[in-house]
């Protein structure tokens, strides 16, 4: 199984991709990009059977009927709830809401963060992927899936935060120590300088896991009252297992 990792940024310079072969109680990096232009991420996911990607995958339903109703000079604000409660329902997607609630994490908003840049990108990825034969299901249920490496760090019991940006090497570089004590069949091989100099490449490596997490079913599925705002939204796969049971 191949399993690849996008951690996408608005810019190539900002965006990784890891991808990672799985054999029998091992896996190793097979590539590690970082500073990926589109054509090398399309050409990724063609080849994977399983890929995670750190952005969302859509926009809040309620986001969307609210700038199609101010298009038109027809918004309506609910009377009862207040303009701060109205319009953090317009920002968050249902999945934000349901990472929240199991891990503690609040993922960015992609229609009132800087993030919505990156959204904008992944849009025309997936465009391309569809106009190409490979349409994207948003549930994750197809080759791509959407991730948030930060919630697969505190699943799996390890640091998810403080280790992002060029002061924070040494937490990214004992962060890399960590993972490979709680994942010993995972092997790093020629790229682990590159895991331990980019937060980037590391995000990379953890979407990849998580993409194999997906892969196995041991992630968040939309339940039934979720499934049509997820089709639209995206839908973020959290890990329901350890680390370790990736490779069993």
């Amino acid at each position: 199984m191949l399993t690849v990792g996008v951690d996408l940024a608005a810019q190539p310079e900002g965006t990784a991709i890891a991808c990672l072969d799985w054999s029998p109680g091992r896996a190793s990096v097979r590539s590690l990009v970082v500073g990926a232009h589109d054509d090398q991420i399309v050409e990724a996911i063609r080849q994977a059977d399983k890929a995670g990607i750190d952005c969302p995958l859509g926009w809040p339903v309620l986001f969307v009927e609210f700038v199609t109703a101010h298009q038109h000079g027809n918004v309506r604000i609910p009377p009862d709830l207040l303009g701060r409660d109205w319009r953090r329902r317009l920002a968050y997607r249902l999945t934000d809401l349901a990472v929240h609630e199991t891990t503690g994490q609040r993922p960015l908003s992609v229609a009132a963060d800087r993030i919505g840049h990156t959204a904008m990108r992944a849009a025309g990825l997936l465009a391309r992927l569809a106009a190409d034969g490979h349409p994207v299901d948003r549930t994750g249920t197809g080759v791509v899936v959407e991730v948030y490496p930060a919630a697969s760090l505190r699943r799996w019991g390890l640091p998810y935060r403080g280790f992002k940006g060029p002061k924070n090497f040494t937490p990214l570089g004992d962060l890399v120590d960590r993972l490979r004590r709680a994942a010993p069949w995972l092997d790093l091989a020629a790229y682990e300088a590159d895991c331990r100099s980019s937060d980037h490449a590391f995000d990379a490596v953890i979407a990849a896991l998580t993409g194999r997490a997906a892969a196995q079913r041991l992630v968040t599925v939309p339940g039934d009252g979720q499934l049509e705002a997820a089709r639209s939204e995206g839908w973020i796969a959290v890990p329901t297992s350890p680390l370790s049971s990736l490779c069993e």
